[in-house]
């Protein structure tokens, strides 16, 4: 062994920064099918939306409670927001768990890993490589569902003002960067369902379980903020802070809940990209 890694270390021409290049690893992604079909979905949604909108009638929430939801038809802006709204609790948890967890798993699951790894791609730069692409396309899918709902939602209902559920609207140059900052906060706040996905997939060859895995404890995160026993420790829980984008949505936006989400969103991610980094490195590969 000590041998073959003086051999890698002199070998003419290697540069472990230069293997697995992203570009690579992201072409190789974007041929999958997987991820053709969850960007099919998210582009497919709005014009769900509109379709049960125009069967069902004018959006109504119902009793005295006034929602975001009542204000989905008042514009391309408040339809866009609206399928953010609608999203952000469960269905945009799916493409981060996918594509973070069904990553290094995946690979194992071929038996393609040790090859990898054989070629030689240093086990930091083959995790690097994976998990900055995943994010990438996690990233992208949250920007193609407001952009298609935006466009979508302009063409159905015009272009104009955000309007505000409470009363009063925000001017659409406003409006599209508060959608900027809304995608921006689900982003970060995903960040612990991509650590949760990517750690498991370094820990097992069944990508189906690294993705289940962290879609199950992203469930139970949310099961865990509804227990209001919990008091001031549901502060903690990452799903406590996942809709302070809400606030966003205000003449006068407040910032405290989306800053003190994205504190606790970045810390528990971190934590578990450690981890992952740091098991695989002592990780005996098989498969």
């Amino acid at each position: 062994m000590s041998t073959l890694t003086e051999r890698t270390e002199v070998a003419s021409g290697y540069r472990a920064g230069r293997t697995l290049p992203l570009r690579v690893e992201l072409i190789r992604q974007l041929k999958r099918r997987r991820t053709l079909v969850m960007f099919g979905i998210l582009a497919v949604l709005p014009f769900v939306l509109v379709a049960a909108f125009a069967i069902g009638g004018e959006p109504d929430g119902g009793g005295n409670r006034i929602t975001l939801m009542d204000t989905a038809t008042a514009s391309g802006a408040n339809f866009a927001a609206v399928n953010l709204f609608v999203s952000a609790g469960f269905l945009l948890v799916i493409p981060v768990a996918l594509f973070c967890g069904d990553t290094v798993a995946s690979e194992a699951g071929w038996s393609s890993l040790r090859y990898l790894l054989a070629a030689p791609v240093p086990r930091a730069r083959l995790l690097w490589s994976k998990l900055v692409v995943g994010l990438g396309l996690s990233l992208a899918a949250m920007i193609l569902l407001p952009v298609v709902a935006l466009a979508v939602g302009t063409a159905a209902y015009g272009w104009g003002p955000l309007q505000i559920p409470t009363g009063g609207s925000i001017d659409t140059g406003t409006a599209v960067q508060r959608l900027v900052v809304i995608v921006a906060f689900i982003f970060v706040s995903q960040l612990v369902t991509a650590g949760l996905a990517f750690w498991l997939s370094t820990k097992t060859d069944a990508a189906l379980g690294a993705v289940g895995g962290a879609v199950g404890l992203t469930i139970v995160g949310n099961v865990l903020d509804a227990v209001t026993a919990l008091g001031d420790w549901r502060h903690f829980l990452p799903a406590h802070w996942q809709f302070a984008w809400a606030d966003a949505v205000q003449p006068t936006p407040e910032w405290s809940g989306m800053i003190q989400g994205t504190a606790i969103s970045i810390t528990y991610a971190l934590v578990l990209f450690a981890l992952a980094f740091r098991g695989f490195a002592r990780k005996d590969v098989v498969s």
